[in-house]
Parts: C-alpha cells; sequence; structure tokens
C-alpha cells in the first residue's frame, strides 16, 4: 500500500525532530480556531453532565451537582495539561515513546494487581485518593507516538513482514491482550483501529493488512462464542427489542431518547430517559441525552462543531513539512476520531455496546484530560503547520 505521507522537507532533513517548529520559533502562533471550537464543545459538554447527572448525583451523592463539579475540575485540570502539550519542546515529546510505553504498560498491569479493585465486574481503573484513573486513556496516546515514530523512522523496511510489520503489530497485540484481561474489549478493539489507521497512511503492504483484519475479526468471533456475556451483547445488538428489559435494556432506552427528542428536543434539563432509565446517561451515553433535550436541532450544532474540530486537524496534518510531525498528528487525531464515532455508532445501535466515551462530552477525569492532551499536542503542531500560517495571515 502506498505512503500517503510525503516529507516536504529534503531527505537529509526528512526525519529532524525538529523541522518546522526551530524555522517559525518557540512564539509562533497557535491555530486558535482549533482552541475555540475545543471550548465550544467542552462548555456544551459541561451542560449537558449537569442535565443528565442531576437526578443520579442526588440519590447516590446527596448532590446533584457533585458530577457536574468534578467534571469542571477535570477540564481546570485538563487546561493546564493542554497548555503544558501546547508548549511542550518538539524534542522532549520525540524522546518519549519508548518511557511512555513502558509506562502505559506498567500502569496496565497494576489494573491486573490486587491494587485495582474491580468495579462492574471489571478491573479498569486505578484508585488515586479520590479520584480513579483509567490508564487506558494514556495508552492510547502512547501507542499513537510509538506508531507515529516506528512509520516515520523506519520507511525504508515498513513493506517487510519480519521488520516492518512484526514489531508495531507485537506492541499493539500485547496492550489489547492487557485490555482483555481487564476485561474490555472495547478498548482493544480502539488499539486496533489505530494501529490499522497508521499502517495504512504508513504505507504497510495491503495483503498484510488483509489477513490481519481476517485473524481480529476471527479472533474477536471466537471470544464472542466463547463468553456467554459478550455472545449476548452482540445478539442484543443485533435486535435490542426482542429482550429489551435485559440484554438490550441500554440500547432501547439510548433510541427511545433519541426519538423522542425530535427535531427541536424537549428541552435542556427535561430528558426522561435520565430518570433512572438509561444507564450511564452521564457517561457513555451523554449524546442520546442531548438528542433528547436538544433534538435533531442540536446534534446537528454539535456534529458541525465536530466536524470543523476535524477540519482543523486535518488543516494542522496536512500543513507539516516534517515526515515524523505529520504521522503523529495524524495519529493523535484519529484517537479523537476514533472515540466520536465510536460512541455515536454505540448510542445509535450502529455497534454492539463498548463503553467508549464521547470525546470533550461524556463525564470522566481520565478521558477528558487525554483528549484535551490531544488538543494541547495538535495546537503544538499548528505552530509548525505551513496551513496554518497561509489561513492566519
Amino acid at each position: 500500500m502506498k505512503n500517503v505521507f510525503k516529507s516536504r522537507t529534503k531527505p537529509g532533513k526528512a526525519h529532524s525532530a525538529m523541522g518546522r517548529a526551530t524555522e517559525k520559533g518557540p512564539f509562533a502562533p497557535f491555530d486558535w480556531w482549533l482552541f475555540t471550537i475545543m471550548l465550544v464543545i467542552l462548555s456544551i459538554g459541561l451542560v449537558m453532565v449537569l442535565s443528565a447527572s442531576g437526578i443520579v448525583a442526588e440519590q447516590v451523592n446527596g448532590d446533584k451537582y457533585y458530577f457536574f463539579k468534578r467534571q469542571v475540575l477535570f477540564a481546570l485540570m485538563g487546561g493546564i495539561v493542554l497548555w503544558g502539550a501546547a508548549l511542550l519542546p518538539r524534542e522532549w515529546l520525540y524522546k518519549m515513546q519508548y518511557p511512555a510505553l513502558f509506562v502505559a504498560l506498567l500502569l496496565l498491569l497494576v489494573t491486573l494487581s490486587p491494587l485495582a479493585p474491580a468495579i462492574n465486574g471489571a478491573k479498569r481503573w486505578i484508585p488515586l485518593g479520590p479520584i480513579n484513573v483509567q490508564p487506558m486513556e494514556f495508552v492510547k496516546v502512547a501507542l499513537a507516538l510509538y506508531l507515529a515514530y516506528f512509520m516515520s523512522s523506519k520507511q525504508d523496511i515498513i513493506k517487510t513482514f519480519s521488520r516492518g510489520v512484526i514489531p508495531p503489530f507485537a506492541v499493539t497485540a500485547l496492550f489489547c491482550f492487557l485490555l482483555l484481561l481487564q476485561p474490555d474489549f472495547g478498548s482493544a478493539v480502539v488499539l486496533a483501529s489505530i494501529l490499522f489507521f497508521m499502517c495504512v497512511a504508513g504505507g504497510t503492504r495491503f495483503v498484510y493488512l488483509f489477513f490481519s483484519i481476517a485473524l481480529a475479526c476471527a479472533g474477536a468471533m471466537a471470544l464472542a462464542i466463547s463468553s456467554p456475556y459478550r455472545l449476548r451483547r452482540l445478539l442484543a445488538f443485533l435486535d435490542p427489542f426482542e429482550d429489551a428489559h435485559n440484554t438490550g435494556y441500554q440500547l432501547v432506552q439510548s433510541l427511545l431518547a433519541i426519538g423522542s427528542g425530535s427535531f427541536f428536543g424537549v428541552g435542556v434539563g427535561a430528558s426522561k430517559q435520565k430518570m433512572f432509565y438509561l444507564p450511564e446517561a452521564h457517561n457513555d451515553f451523554i449524546m442520546a441525552v442531548l438528542a433528547e433535550e436538544m433534538g435533531f436541532v442540536g446534534m446537528s450544532v454539535v456534529m458541525i462543531l465536530f466536524g470543523l474540530l476535524f477540519w482543523r486537524c486535518y488543516k494542522i496534518i496536512q500543513g507539516q513539512r516534517n515526515l515524523r510531525d505529520r504521522f503523529t498528528a495524524f495519529g493523535i487525531t484519529t484517537i479523537l476520531a476514533m472515540g466520536s464515532v465510536m460512541n455515536l455508532a454505540v448510542v445509535m445501535g450502529v455497534a454492539p455496546p463498548k463503553g467508549v466515551p464521547m470525546p470533550l462530552m461524556s463525564y470522566g477525569g481520565s478521558n477528558l484530560m487525554a483528549t484535551m492532551l490531544c488538543v494541547g499536542l495538535l495546537m503544538n503542531f499548528s505552530r509548525t503547520a505551513d496551513t496554518w500560517t497561509s489561513t492566519s495571515s
């Protein structure tokens, strides 16, 4: 498969970590459009968390603002992370691919140890005082950094099997295996998807991708058949109304929320499904509550905002002259895009429930800070984007 990314630098400088960062200087302008769009989406997300979580928070925690106040705190912490990533020297970032992989691996091993409690039958969180950290959200970033390094620096061997295919596939497979032990099938699918798109961009031979997809699908079917729980969820996804009070309950309630919103919605705060009918209303299924309260118009506005966000990401990717810069920006954008697409697919019943949060919208500190870390890195790359230079003048 042909490499869709081509470096604009001379061959001798194709893998320079500095590239345009040195030419434009450390105070080059950021893509303020990207930051503004992100801020608008985040604001809508905070409003929806307040609306969707109030009933549950008052019932469980005795404070209807409990989740909202925590989400605001997470957003402020995420803001610090965002600006730290935006101002991070590029040479520092490009020394992190292996340390980040090691830390991510260590964190996943901690989740499988007795130090991490089982919540809802899964061991995905590490308790740190009043908060629980979900390592998977940061594993995605670590994997993207590694794959960007590999695809950009190994272009001469990327089409070979032993040296160009096995290393990135083996690293991704290790993380997927640890996630399946939690168990977290949805997150393993996310990591495999990041690998696939990075390989497509990097120029991996189509025959290797074809057989890897076939093998992954066969493995997924084997896991589903061997686990009655996964098999029930798969069957419920195919026809949720057949068992609407059991395995298909969550998806049925999501579809009812979306349908109840009609064109203009029932009004912010007036959702009925969030009143203990729709599980995880303020988390994985927050878009269903948004559809119910804001209707088709509100959903369209949010989708347009996400479209504009990814358009700015695309302009940043295309504006990179350095090959590693371009691959890294592409990998970070893939994380955001996969989260958005998979969450909407689950909420609308297009894909089986996977527990994938909506970036900038769903409640959760780990996901929000990891998302804002990704936006911060993209703002960092916007300083070296030729396209951004031309559009900002």
